[in-house]
């Protein structure tokens, strides 16, 4: 999970900070300090994960790109200027543009804004920007909520009771509910010091970056892993009573035997110096094979381990969590039930591999007698619409199939509330009538006029042309009368 640090360096960050018996600091001071602990930190507990430094005032400025690089972050922070009022608003739009640039928009991201809890004066402060929230045009969005899921972490050099002073802390609170809730507003305790600031940033640190040390287990193997960023609590919703479920530290690899009694397991640094290490083991042979690695991660919950390149020389071992129960790929069946192959009364795959156990077979057999329209890609959607305009221009040979047609994707758009098909219809019909050629039938203009009004009328959403039973039925015109008899 990438992060993205914010930095104030606007004017009111250089406000002084008395110590006793030393020397006189800055606000902006004591926040490099706080910024240096944290990147000390991230380099020794999670130093695979990207970190971007931006600066911002009025205007915003990245200082350092997407880096696993610490020594480059600290270096910028060490050559910050001073610029002039405080605009957050700038620095969100700042960091909405860079993170969808570099990860684009599926991708989660932290946020660390470091700032005084100056809000800003005039216009483009947080006050004026929340003010006119619902005044804005499409074009001036506020940035917040971000299109990618995101955790914003509001760290302020000021404690609570210079806040509480001023609306300061209602608008931040304002900001982080905007962002989606996820995130925390941290300001410092006592007297602004190097100390209070070390607090801050530690209690930032045990929320949000705390390493997550783990054990797998496969049989007799184990080895000691780091799993980050730390995986969240999950709260299932269809339980009755909800309770969060967490990751154990004991992670098993499915389909080894378990052993109830386990050896001392020697230090990290002792496997990796010392002795093979299974977890580069499982991840090489993964790499090789092309294949992953169910685990266990807690009762009734599972997940899978594969390697995937970060670059054409580096790879990592990977976790994805399933959906928390016994079945959660309907095709594989309970996960329980796997086991080797040895042990099941027959080859399931058949002597010669010709056969699958899976996907695993509902115990009901569903009904699908039921023709339903079904529209999952654009391709089937645009297949039916062709089928209308073929039997269009077949007209009036293929009036009953152009109606039976036109009448099924007509309920299938009111079903699924897509009424701008219906007018979208509406407009190709009309425009066939009009690309019909001097030797057509007349009758082929009266019915396209038709179809396409009554589809304009069904597209307003009126209940009186609207009904889901309603079908549209053929314009009887002096024209079909004779096309009828011919036929006869």
């Amino acid at each position: 999970m990438p992060t993205v640090v914010l930095m104030d360096v606007s004017l009111s960050m250089t406000r002084p900070v008395s110590l006793d018996g030393s020397e006189e600091f800055q606000r902006k001071n004591l926040a490099v300090h706080g910024l240096n602990m944290l990147f000390e930190h991230m380099a020794s507990n999670y130093r695979l994960e990207f970190t971007a430094l931006m600066a911002f005032s009025s205007l915003w400025e990245l200082l350092v790109p997407f880096t696993r690089d610490y020594n480059a972050l600290q270096e910028a922070l060490s050559s910050l200027e001073d610029y002039d009022k405080t605009c957050i608003e700038a620095a969100l739009n700042g960091v909405n543009n860079v993170v969808q640039q570099e990860w684009g928009s599926g991708c989660p991201c932290q946020v660390v804004l470091v700032t005084d809890g100056s809000l800003g004066i005039g216009k483009g402060s947080l006050r004026h920007s929340l003010q006119t929230l619902k005044h804005r045009g499409e074009d001036k969005k506020f940035p917040l909520p971000f299109p990618f899921p995101t955790k914003l972490y509001i760290l302020c050099i000021a404690n609570s009771e210079e806040l509480q002073m001023t609306d300061a802390m209602d608008n931040l609170e304002h900001l982080l509910c905007l962002s989606g809730g996820d995130g925390q507003i941290f300001t410092m305790e006592g007297p602004l010091c190097m100390k209070s600031v070390q607090t801050m940033f530690g209690r930032l640190i045990d929320h949000a970056y705390s390493p997550f040390h783990a054990v797998l287990h496969c049989g007799n193997l184990s080895s000691d892993v780091q799993v980050f960023p730390r995986p969240e609590p999950m709260v299932v919703d269809e339980e009755v009573e909800p309770m969060p479920r967490v990751v154990s530290t004991d992670v098993d690899e499915v389909g080894a035997a378990a052993t109830d009694e386990l050896e001392d397991e020697p230090s990290a640094t002792q496997m990796a110096g010392k002795s093979p290490n299974f977890c580069v083991l499982l991840h090489g042979s993964l790499k090789v094979e092309g294949m992953v690695a169910l685990v266990q991660l807690g009762p009734e919950w599972y997940g899978m381990l594969y390697s995937q390149a970060d670059s054409k020389k580096k790879s990592n071992l990977m976790m994805s969590l399933f959906e928390p129960g016994s079945e959660p790929l309907p095709w594989l069946g309970k996960i329980s039930y796997l086991g080797p192959v040895s042990e099941a009364a027959e080859n399931p795959y058949g002597e010669d591999d010709s056969k699958s156990p899976f996907p695993v077979q509902p115990p009901a057999k569903r009904s699908y007698a039921q023709n339903v329209t079904v529209w999952i890609k654009a391709s089937g959607l645009q297949a039916d619409v062709q089928k209308i305009l073929r039997n269009a221009r077949k007209l009036p040979d293929k009036t009953q199939t152009f109606y039976k047609e036109l009448n099924r994707m007509r309920k299938a758009a009111l079903a699924f509330g897509f009424l701008e098909l219906l007018k979208g219809v509406a407009d190709l019909l009309e425009r066939e009538c009009t690309l019909l050629p001097d030797s057509a039938h007349p009758d082929a203009a009266f019915q396209l006029s038709h179809a396409a009004q009554q589809l304009k009328l069904a597209s307003t959403g009126d209940s009186q042309y609207a009904d889901f039973d309603h079908n549209i039925a053929p314009m009887h015109t002096d024209f079909s009368t004779s096309v009828s008899s011919t036929r006869r």
